[in-house]
């Protein structure tokens, strides 16, 4: 009742984000001045894998990427230590801003996003929304940031958060007045408070201020010049107000202008609890202040409802798999004593797992859960054995608690080198940094710590129950062995010679790894874990104006979109946004009924996102795996010093995708299209200098009739208000350059004589990856292709052109889930050796033989065939690659598998020690053990069976590693009867009488019949 529960465990990448902003600089700008100097400082920071920065107009973004073992307390003041020898930035720059976890443009932590709301108007509400954002900044946000659990809030207002003192000069006036720029920005910025210091004045000391600065009620009456007896105030030439700086972007929901709210987690917060506590924030504010304002707010992506659809479809999964294993073992036992007998170490071990998780600091979610189902057929498998040997003494006619001891003792060892196998084999899982191992490290331990407490179980409380609670039961062995002696008799039969036994090995093994590598699927990343929406992202052309963006693209989507929203058409949409950047835009429709979210995916390529010229659009279910490159994207970047040519290349490159590959989707980051609308204004020195200016004070005449000239802060205790010396908006170069401006020399000439005004082109933003710039083109496979197969063609077709197009000195490289995949086949196959090594090494110190060891380890590749066969009818149903989730499935089926040979072997070596032949020793541990394995096998593949074929939120995640498990306990039971049988008699001597006495003799009953 405790336990934090969420989707996913938490999931850290090692990341750091840096944002810095520089109000109406160009991305050349903000590439020389602040990206290069902080990409300087920070290039040889310890840990760093990758460093991505992001020159955008109005400032940058660097985000650093570090190994996973990076100490990120000791870097996060490393950085801001060199952040410190950084050169001044420009006046009006902010500050360097650190995130922790990155964030920005670089993407985030799957588990960081809490819930989104959007803050609209009611009907009748008079106004625009942004007069509302002070309130929204200043009330409502700090209100959700202090609930329990809520580690920050992203807002989104469509624009300018801050707000600012804007001084809107009249150029035409001012050249009337014959009141130059440069002197108003003079006069404004330098006017400061002075501190005078301090004063004596008998027992008092008075702290002396000058107050120079204006407040902007001030600004109207400051006098710029006295003429003729007459001042001359600001307010004559200019306009004050204060306002928020420019709109770059916008946002609607429901059809309605809209401000958004990204809640974010904090670390181990409970998910479902936090998000009641915002939730009754949001309606307390929706019916109270929020109301009383003409205000409202409406929730849009909802964790919360995933979440609990994927917990209730695995607990119901889990319950069924008990319910299934239980039923199994009964068709095997057929004694409901003995049934529930066995069954009891299911509830023993699940319940004291949640003690563990808590001790560990885990949560309830969706992995955690499925190591528990999976471990409900895995903790009975010592059940099994332990209760089957002593229901065959108590039916030899031995007495409760001989029985019991003996039935216990004689498989102990056994059992501890089969829990042994199974919990060493998830030791590198454990100790692995990178996300396979942070993922799995809930499934390691509740599967370790599972059976381990199987075991514990087995040896105390089991024997002391059958002793105490199980009746005497008739001898009925013989009737119930008859199939297990026809099987044993068709074993030995088939391994009775040289010839047979070396073509029962030779044809297994050659079945076995032939069919692996026959049927191997194709790999992929991470699971498509869809969420309950269709997502959209849009791509505007380079240069395209917000009012367009807005008005002729974001309108008319909202226009489409809402006769779903309001049932006219079908599927109805439970709700939907659509926010707009000046780049492009993103789009998410909720329905009503999650079963149709395909039919609208459908309809909007079809229908909401065709027609507009030039703009690229791709709709998509998104991924709640999204932010650690589950969608499966190839990132393929491209550099060069060479601007010109990188940008030619990633424009034929991206043609080129699309031409080789029409079925995925295919985009650059950023634009390569040099096409951004760039006026170049060049100074005519020789006349500047006529009218007695320079070029910094015409520079500073651009800038104020640009997008404003920074003349310094207003405090007004309480905010920081930037002050801006602006102009009208113009429509054109020509206004600009017929724009009049006073001189010093008293005349009145128009911009156009004293600089000359190019149209030219840029780029609309610069990425820069490890201090070069690139290009990335991404590459997003449709649904049912894995990735490796895009990896594949990229390699093959798309490269060898790729780099006939690029520059002499390009280079190119693969990021994105590619690039995470090639490092985690690494990871996976370095960490299958080691369990393979420890399996081997763990085997040999329990047999004391290293030849008896090797005889089990060969069983594994008999478990590998099944698994892929069985990956592969499933895909036959739904897509399912062998992703990293599934790959963890091998690994738990190497602990898993050598449990039936562990005790065949046992049984064979102990029999051989009591003085049996090798021959009959084999015989007699098949009949022993045939019963428990299968019991065994049917109860463990009953136990996952619901999670392998039941669909429904979150299956997809343990899907593939059900399938994995399932498939090859099926078919290595079958191959372990035959091959350790095959194994374990070469070299018999056949001169020794066969068979055995009858089934189930052992232990002291074999000693008294072959005495």
């Amino acid at each position: 009742r405790t336990l934090p529960i969420q989707l996913f465990p938490d999931i850290q990448q090692p990341r750091l984000g840096i944002e810095t902003g520089w109000r109406a600089a160009s991305p050349q700008e903000v590439e020389s001045e602040i990206l290069e100097p902080q990409e300087d400082v920070l290039r040889d920071l310890p840990g760093v894998e990758e460093m991505t920065a992001w020159a955008n107009p109005g400032g940058s973004f660097v985000e650093l990427t570090f190994s996973y073992d990076t100490d990120m307390q000791q870097t996060l003041m490393e950085v801001i230590s060199r952040l410190n020898r950084l050169p001044p930035l420009p006046a009006d720059a902010d500050p360097p801003q650190i995130r922790l976890g990155g964030g920005g443009q670089g993407g985030g932590n799957a588990n960081d996003t809490l819930i989104f709301y959007f803050i609209q108007k009611l009907p009748g509400t008079t106004g625009e929304l942004k007069d509302h954002v002070p309130y929204i900044q200043d009330e409502v946000i700090p209100r959700i940031r202090a609930v329990q659990g809520v580690a920050g809030v992203e807002f989104n207002s469509g624009g300018s958060e801050e707000q600012e003192v804007q001084i809107t000069i009249d150029p035409q006036r001012a050249a009337e007045y014959g009141i130059t720029i440069p002197a108003v920005a003079n006069l404004v910025g330098k006017a400061q408070d002075v501190t005078g210091g301090f004063v004596d004045d008998g027992r008092r000391v008075y702290t002396v201020r000058f107050k120079g600065r204006f407040s902007p009620e001030q600004l109207g009456e400051l006098v710029i010049e006295w003429r003729e007896g007459r001042p001359i105030r600001l307010s004559d030439v200019a306009e004050i107000k204060v306002d928020t700086g420019r709109q770059w972007g916008y946002s609607f929901q429901n059809g309605n202008e809209a401000v958004g709210l990204r809640i974010m987690r904090a670390d181990g917060a409970n998910v479902l609890e936090t998000l009641n506590r915002v939730k009754a924030l949001m309606e307390e504010l929706r019916d109270g202040d929020l109301k009383a304002r003409g205000l409202t707010n409406n929730q849009s992506f909802d964790p919360s409802v995933y979440i609990e659809n994927a917990i209730g479809l695995l607990t119901g999964n889990l319950i069924s798999g008990i319910l299934l294993a239980v039923g199994a073992l009964w068709l095997f036992l057929r004694r409901t004593q003995l049934t529930l007998l066995v069954a009891m170490t299911i509830p023993i071990s699940l319940l004291s797992l949640f003690a563990v998780l808590a001790i560990t600091g885990r949560s309830i979610n969706v992995i955690s859960l499925a190591g528990l189902a999976f471990a409900v057929g895995m903790v009975i498998d010592s059940a099994i054995v332990v209760l089957e040997n002593i229901v065959r003494h108590r039916d030899q006619g031995h007495g409760a608690i001989e029985s019991s001891a003996q039935g216990a003792v004689r498989v102990m060892a056994a059992l501890v080198a089969s829990t042994a196998t199974t919990v060493v084999t998830f030791v590198p899982i454990i100790f692995m940094k990178e996300v396979e191992g942070q993922i799995f490290a809930d499934l390691a331990l509740t599967i370790a710590v599972g059976v381990t407490i199987s075991l514990i179980v087995c040896a105390t409380v089991l024997p002391v129950a059958a002793a105490r609670w199980m009746k005497e039961t008739p001898k009925g062995m013989d009737k119930e062995s008859r199939w297990m002696g026809a099987l044993t008799d068709l074993i030995m039969r088939l391994t009775d010679t040289g010839r047979r036994r070396a073509a029962v090995i030779a044809t297994l093994i050659g079945v076995s790894v032939l069919g692996t590598w026959a049927l191997f699927p194709s790999l992929s990343y991470l699971p498509p874990v869809k969420r309950d929406s269709v997502d959209a992202f849009i791509n505007f052309p380079v240069g395209t104006s917000m009012t367009a963006n807005r008005d002729e693209v974001g309108r008319e989507i909202v226009r489409r979109l809402m006769p779903f929203y309001t049932g006219e058409r079908q599927p109805k949409a439970k709700n939907f946004y659509v926010i707009g950047w000046p780049a492009g835009g993103s789009i998410a429709v909720r329905l009503e009924d999650d079963t149709r979210l395909d039919e609208m995916m459908k309809i909007a390529r079809e229908e909401i996102l065709v027609g507009f010229p030039d703009v690229q659009a791709f709709a998509n279910r998104g991924n709640l795996f999204g932010g650690l490159g589950a969608e499966g994207n190839v990132s393929v970047n491209l550099q060069s010093a060479d601007a010109e040519g990188l940008a030619d290349a990633a424009t034929k490159g991206l043609a080129l995708l699309r031409e080789k590959m029409p079925t995925v989707q295919a985009w650059s980051e950023p634009n390569p299209e040099m096409a951004q609308p760039v006026l170049e204004i060049i100074p005519k020195d020789q006349r500047i200098l006529e009218v007695g200016w320079t070029r910094q004070q015409v520079g500073q005449i651009v800038r104020a009739l640009g997008d404003g000239l920074w003349l310094g802060e207003h405090f007004d205790g309480d905010k920081r208000l930037d002050i801006i010396l602006k102009s009208p908006s113009w429509t054109n170069p020509d206004t600009l350059a017929a724009t009049p401006v006073a001189t010093p020399s008293g005349a009145v000439v128009p911009l156009g004589e004293l600089v000359d005004i190019k149209r030219t082109v840029g780029p609309s933003n610069i990425r820069r990856v490890d201090g070069k710039r690139t290009i990335t083109l991404n590459v997003q496979p449709q649904e049912g292709l894995a990735l490796e197969d895009v990896m594949v063609q990229l390699r093959t077709e798309i490269e060898p052109q790729l780099r006939a197009f690029l520059p002499s000195d390009g280079v190119i490289s693969y990021a994105g889930s590619a690039d995470r995949l090639d490092a985690t086949v690494a990871a996976m196959g370095k960490n299958f050796v080691i369990a393979l090594g420890l399996l081997f090494l763990l085997m040999a110190l329990l047999f004391k033989s290293a030849k008896d060891s090797f005889m089990v380890m060969v069983s594994i590749p008999l478990a590998t065939v099944g698994g892929v066969a069985l990956l592969q009818i499933t895909n036959l149903f739904t897509f399912q690659p062998l992703d990293l989730l599934t790959m963890i499935g091998f690994i738990i089926l190497l602990g898993i598998v050598v449990n039936n040979a562990i005790l065949l072997v046992d049984e064979t070596r102990r029999l051989e020690l009591e003085g049996h032949s090798r021959k009959d020793a084999v015989a007699a541990s098949l009949r022993t053990r045939v019963r428990p394995i299968f019991m065994g096998t049917l109860t463990t593949i009953a136990g996952m069976a619901p999670m392998l074929v039941v669909p429904g939120e979150g299956s997809v995640i343990y899907r593939g590693i059900a399938a994995v498990i399932a498939g090859g306990i099926s078919v290595s039971t079958v191959f372990t009867l035959l091959l350790l049988p095959a194994l374990l008699r070469v070299g018999e001597n056949t001169k020794l009488r066969w068979p055995m006495p009858a089934a189930g003799t052992g232990g002291a009953a074999a000693d008294r019949q072959a005495a």
